[in-house]
């Protein structure tokens, strides 16, 4: 057998592609969820996304069109989580062109994706690590509170995120540092307030056939 049979045979079956990588909202709201909670391992080419919400998985699964089963993260009754995890050589390298990678919660910076897909991107974002609150100010009469948020522990991508949200729709967020009680590991949250923070609500939620974390649209 030639030296050049021997490396041909050594090198496996050509890896499948599973996951149509062409920019669609369900896709962009997919990459929205993995740059939140979700995480790739580089020696595996392993792709996982946990949630404490089924929804959540179910959504991802839809949207990326695979039917991998979801599975318990943690087995006891306190703080339940369940988890997707498939490996997909393509589709790693593919999240790891746009800006995604390992180790990405403190070294994320940009997320490349087309700017018309950008708000279904925030979506899924949002319904990973993103938050609202409300309430009425008695400081004021009939003055009524609402912020919407995004933390991050990537500083880069924060300001990444508010100059683009700034570019695309004219919102003007505001970035805080939180420290934990050690002082270390400080995470960073991009706020919106009022008027900024409803106009975000109607470009994420611009159509009732978006794919979506019910228990989030309900700010609406």
């Amino acid at each position: 057998m030639s030296h050049f049979a021997i490396q041909k045979s050594n090198r496996g079956p050509k890896p499948k592609r599973i996951i149509d990588e062409t920019w669609s909202p369900n896709l962009a709201y997919a990459v929205g969820l993995l740059a939140s909670d979700g995480c790739l391992t580089r020696a595996q080419h392993l792709i996982d996304l946990t949630s404490i919400d089924i929804e959540q998985l179910n959504n991802y699964k839809k949207c990326l069109g695979i039917s991998t089963k979801i599975t318990s993260k943690f087995s006891g009754i306190k703080n339940p989580a369940y988890r997707v995890q498939f490996k997909n050589v393509i589709f790693y390298h593919f999240l790891e062109s746009v800006g995604l990678t390992p180790a990405k919660s403190r070294t994320i910076n940009e997320v490349k994706l087309p700017n018309q897909y950008f708000f279904d991107f925030l979506r899924g974002l949002f319904d990973g690590d993103g938050c609202s609150y409300s309430y009425w100010d008695p400081r004021w009469r009939s003055s009524f509170m609402f912020y919407l948020s995004f933390t991050s522990a990537s500083s880069l991508f924060v300001k990444w995120l508010k100059k683009k949200i700034e570019e695309l729709s004219n919102c003007d967020g505001k970035i805080s540092v939180n420290k934990k009680k050690d002082g270390r590991n400080p995470y960073y949250q991009l706020r919106f307030a009022k008027n900024n923070a409803k106009i975000l609500v109607q470009k994420m939620y611009y159509s009732d056939s978006s794919i979506y974390l019910s228990r989030k649209k309900r700010i609406r």
